[in-house]
């Protein structure tokens, strides 16, 4: 962290100049992140076993409620862990999803289990990290070219 006069400085940090106090922005956005993905997530299940007259609705059609509640789980998610393997959180979350049928088809929960919710949710989660696993894999790509990879040296070759 550098203190610069009469400003805040940030880095891995941020300096307060006229506290000198130090402020990990990045550990607080962390934490938001991650307390916003468990509430979410917390939020998610507790709609999901509530009688159905009770929940919140946010569309008159069931699957696209599933798709939209997992659709931003999934980006809290990434947010929440960013260094994390894409393809870990999307089993997990669709694994969530699964757990929330299955007790939805308990006799006590009085909901219906549905194979289809399911698949919203799954599919939600997929269109969630399409694009963040694109990006990645092109700058993947892109790394490779700038490193010399050997798969890449004809067609490097090529753009001269």
């Amino acid at each position: 962290m550098q203190k610069s006069s009469g400003s805040v400085t940030f880095g891995g940090g941020a300096m307060l100049s006229d506290l000198d106090v130090p402020v990990p922005i990045t550990n607080l956005l962390d934490r938001l992140a991650k307390c916003a993905f468990f509430a979410a997530l917390l939020f998610t299940f507790y709609s999901a076993v509530i009688p159905p007259q009770h929940a919140l609705q946010l569309v008159p059609w069931d699957k696209a409620e599933h798709f939209i509640a997992f659709y931003a789980l999934t980006g809290l998610a990434a947010a929440a862990f960013p260094k994390r393997n894409l393809i870990i959180l999307a089993v997990l979350l669709s694994g969530f999803g699964a757990l929330i049928e299955i007790v939805q088809g308990l006799p006590m929960v009085h909901r219906d289990r549905d194979f289809w919710d399911w698949v919203a949710d799954t599919l939600a989660i997929i269109a969630a990290l399409s694009p963040m696993l694109l990006v990645r894999w092109r700058a993947i790509d892109r790394s490779d070219m700038a490193g010399g990879h050997p798969r890449f040296a004809a067609r490097s070759e090529k753009h001269r």
